[in-house]
């Protein structure tokens, strides 16, 4: 019998020797941090341990949009550090994504840790208003938290450039073909019935989205067009 360790076995013996780290690090950091550990083998189920409450995310919830786009990356994905993001309700995060390995280097699941930076931002802002050296600042990106995969999925769906003005029947195939390569790249569909699930946000078939993410995944270059 081999001496090396059942993969899952393994896997489950490093979330649970990471459990009372998420709640050290967030007693240590204060109400303005939250510490999340995800368990990446159930997508739709991966928050395994929750401290604080920056997101509002629970034990049993969803991954974001960033935990789909490790998801995407497979094994080539890498920690994430000191990254600037923003919830639905503005809320000015600092967060950082640490993927989790096992022995073998491949990665199932994650760390990550929200710092709530909304006041330090607007301190930021008054202090340089005042010294007279304030600038524009960059408007982060905004990444939807939330314990329902749908409603991530939905978010990323609608929020896409190529969905914000338009309606799908409006897209020509070149931009259809964007739009599933884009949602593919962002791990959209690497969650159970997200097919489906976009398909239904597209006001399509579900044949169709097959068709759409077949064709998407098999090009090499620009569509073309077909007859």
């Amino acid at each position: 019998m081999s001496d090396e360790p059942a993969p899952d076995a393994e896997r489950d013996a490093v979330l649970a020797a990471l459990r009372p780290v998420v709640d050290g690090v967030a007693a240590t950091f204060g109400p303005v941090c939250e510490v999340v550990l995800h368990d990446y083998r159930r997508p739709e189920r991966s928050v395994v341990a929750v401290a604080g409450s920056v997101t509002g995310r629970t034990a049993g919830g969803a991954m974001s949009e960033i935990g789909m786009r490790v998801l995407a990356r497979g094994d080539e994905a890498r920690d994430e550090l000191n990254y600037v993001t923003r919830t639905d309700d503005g809320t000015l995060l600092k967060s950082s994504t640490m993927v989790l390995r096992d022995s073998t280097g491949a990665v199932f699941g994650a760390l990550c840790v929200n710092l709530d930076v909304t006041a330090v931002d607007r301190a930021h802002a008054l202090l340089g208003a005042l010294a007279g050296t304030a600038g524009l600042p960059a408007d982060p990106p905004a990444t939807t938290f939330g314990d329902d995969i749908d409603a991530v999925v939905d978010a990323i769906v609608d929020a896409h450039p190529l969905r914000r003005d338009i309606s799908w029947a409006a897209l020509d195939r070149a931009q259809r073909l964007e739009l599933f390569r884009d949602l593919d790249g962002r791990g959209v569909f690497a969650v159970r019935r997200s097919v489906e699930h976009v398909a239904n946000r597209l006001g399509i078939s579900r044949a169709s989205a097959y068709h759409y993410l077949s064709q998407a995944r098999a090009a090499t270059g620009p569509a073309a067009d077909t007859p």
